[in-house]
């Protein structure tokens, strides 16, 4: 199954949402799949901007900017990390790199804190 919080526009489609039309970082080239799908141990299939989860994530970048089989797959499975919090972390990639050049106090990252355990120990393994 397939859903997510922040579904990317197709490539086709002109995107008129304003997360998903933020200039993207140096890391990609040209011929690099500009979305990534990450793979949640429930099944859950979310889509992320392969910039975002490049910038985000350390443990993602290792992946995708390598030779390694999520690069080459452009699929990044995540066995340990439930659907519900992988969706909580893409959504705090997002808020990430969209802070990320902000000189301003940020606004409040919520967090349900009974999802607060699972979602830190997911955070440490992304790196993120």
């Amino acid at each position: 199954r397939t859903h997510s919080l922040i579904r990317p526009c197709p490539p086709a489609v002109p995107c008129s949402h304003p997360r998903l039309n933020q200039s993207r970082p140096a890391i990609m080239d040209d011929d690099s799949p500009k979305y990534v799908k990450l793979i949640s141990a429930t099944g859950t299939e979310v889509h992320c901007e392969r910039a975002v989860a490049i910038s985000a994530s350390a443990t993602m970048a290792a992946m995708l900017t390598s030779s390694m089989r999520e690069a080459e797959e452009n699929v990044v499975r995540l066995p340990d990390i439930s659907g519900p919090i992988l969706e909580k972390v893409v959504q705090y990639m997002y808020y990430k790199h969209e802070s990320s050049s902000s000189t301003g106090r940020l606004p409040e990252f919520p967090i349900e804190p009974e999802i607060a355990l699972e979602l830190l120990v997911a955070a440490n393994y992304l790196n993120c």
